[in-house]
């Protein structure tokens, strides 16, 4: 059995498996996109994984949820490692949410205008992401927060609070009602803590089926940070083990959180809310579409004292290791 698996693999090779000399030797690669008047798929994702689980397949014929003048703040990089000081300025788009994608373009959105290689780049992914307004964030008013499912952190300026919580609530909705539930993390001899991964293809679940497995992660999550909080380290053990024990509570909190507005957006209606343009998810206030954003209130380029919330780490505070869960 395992012999005959490993030759038929070796035989047909996955296509996502294939290095990409090999691809550039195999004049056959895209011909059948080709012939359905489609584009490669070499030409057609967005990010730079080599796994087609996580990469963004671009769809030009995606529905288009929500589009405007934002500005943008890189916060932190994959993996929320912290963006070089330099690569933290803020920069104005034309943003257009379009399926599960949040394209950020330089150029108002024409729909029969093809994407250009940076506007891609710049291409953000909503599949298992969550928007907030960004509390800790006092320099600018409108400011909502925006994590991914690599847990990238980006800052983004709306004109208005309004439209700062309409771009909340519309990405909120096409995550809870798009994401696929995520494979299980990955299981090793070592003790580190590994985040699940979380698949960028749609969902094949109906939005019930969509609510419960939201409903059933959620319990699950509020069940493991319950636990995991009720045995916190000693405080004799390394400081890497505390790390680790910190990094865990983070996430798990995240997901709780996140879990929660998923269910609640569904309860919503889901799918409705993304097709009526005046209402909103989970109840909140309707928003109404901004025609621009000021180009003249970017940020100034003078140097300002940083504030307490930009000193800390992008991580929200999590509870001492000393309490318990009661």
């Amino acid at each position: 059995m395992v012999t005959a698996l490993y030759n038929s693999i070796k035989n047909e090779k996955l296509e996502w498996a294939v290095d990409d000399e090999e691809k550039k030797k195999s004049p056959s690669e895209g011909t059948d996109e080709k012939a359905n008047g489609t584009h490669p798929k070499t030409l057609s994702r967005i990010g730079s994984t080599t796994n087609p689980f996580l990469d963004i397949p671009h769809d030009p014929n995606a529905a288009v949820y929500k589009s405007g003048f934002l500005a943008r703040k890189i916060h932190a990089d994959m993996d929320g490692k912290k963006t070089p000081r330099g690569k933290r300025g803020w920069k104005t788009f034309y943003a257009v949410l379009k399926g599960t994608v949040l394209y950020l373009q330089k150029d108002e959105y024409k729909p029969e205008k093809a994407l250009s290689e940076e506007d891609l780049k710049n291409a953000v992914s909503v599949h298992h992401a969550l928007a907030s307004k960004a509390t800790d964030y006092e320099k600018k008013p409108n400011v909502l927060k925006l994590k991914t499912a690599d847990w990238r952190v980006l800052l983004f300026q709306a004109q208005s609070p309004e439209e700062m919580q309409g771009w909340i609530n519309k990405i909120n909705c096409v995550a809870a009602v798009f994401s696929a539930p995520p494979f299980p993390a990955a299981i090793g001899s070592q003790k580190k803590f590994s985040r699940p991964l979380l698949p960028a293809t749609t969902t094949k679940l109906s939005q019930e089926e969509q609510l419960k497995s939201h409903e059933s992660k959620l319990k699950q999550i509020t069940t493991e940070l319950a636990e995991h909080r009720s045995y916190p380290p000693d405080k004799k053990v390394k400081a890497k083990e505390i790390d680790e024990y910190r990094l865990k509570d983070h996430y798990l909190e995240f997901e709780k959180t996140r879990y929660e507005i998923y269910v609640s957006v569904l309860k919503e209606g889901g799918k409705e809310l993304l097709s009526n343009n005046e209402s909103e998810a989970a109840g909140l206030k309707k928003s109404h579409s901004s025609p621009s954003l000021n180009p003249d209130s970017s940020p100034v380029t003078a140097k300002v004292k940083r504030n307490v919330s930009e000193r800390k780490d992008h991580r929200p505070e999590t509870p001492s290791i000393k309490q318990k869960v009661t």
